[in-house]
């Protein structure tokens, strides 16, 4: 069965165009890497659980506040490491303050085999980025989720 996970994609119009607001994958991995290795904050959820209320609640999780209000638009499905995680993302126009970042952690034994548990952010930092640049920042699966919030705007459809 496939892993279910649920995003918000927020993006904003600026002087040079549309940004979309990335967050840096945190733990000792990601670390020293950067394109690649951002990520739309996202999070898991159950099968039964709305997949638009789980990426809110995975935002808020993430990045330690509740995401501004305003319309919503899904961007769809993508699959993601083999087809194992189906990832749902919802886009929305707001605007958020890197500096407020308050991640959520996670745990994992580091360094590995040495039985010591350490907290680590979910996400260690976030950004906006002009679409172009989030293309390259972006984890390869997601980049779609830049193309289909690029379709829409350009379509007009999202305000």
């Amino acid at each position: 069965m496939a892993v279910l996970s649920a995003g918000l994609l927020l993006f904003r119009r600026g002087a040079a165009g549309v940004e979309v607001l990335l967050g840096h994958m945190g733990g000792p991995y990601w670390a020293r890497k950067d394109d690649g290795a951002w990520s739309i904050p996202k999070g898991e959820h159950e099968p039964d659980e709305d997949a638009f209320a789980a990426a809110e609640r995975e935002f808020a999780e993430e990045l330690g506040h509740r995401p501004p209000a305003g319309d919503s638009h899904e961007l769809g499905t993508v699959a993601q490491r083999g087809g194992r995680k189906q990832i749902t993302v919802f886009a929305r126009e707001g605007d958020f303050d890197p500096e407020f970042l308050h991640p959520g952690t996670f745990d994992l034994e580091w360094p590995p085999k040495s039985g010591t548990m350490q907290a680590f952010p979910e996400i260690d930092r976030v950004a906006w980025f002009e679409l172009d640049a989030a293309r390259h920042k972006l984890v390869a699966a997601q980049v779609e989720f830049v193309d289909r919030l690029d379709a829409l705007i350009s379509a007009g459809s999202s305000t």
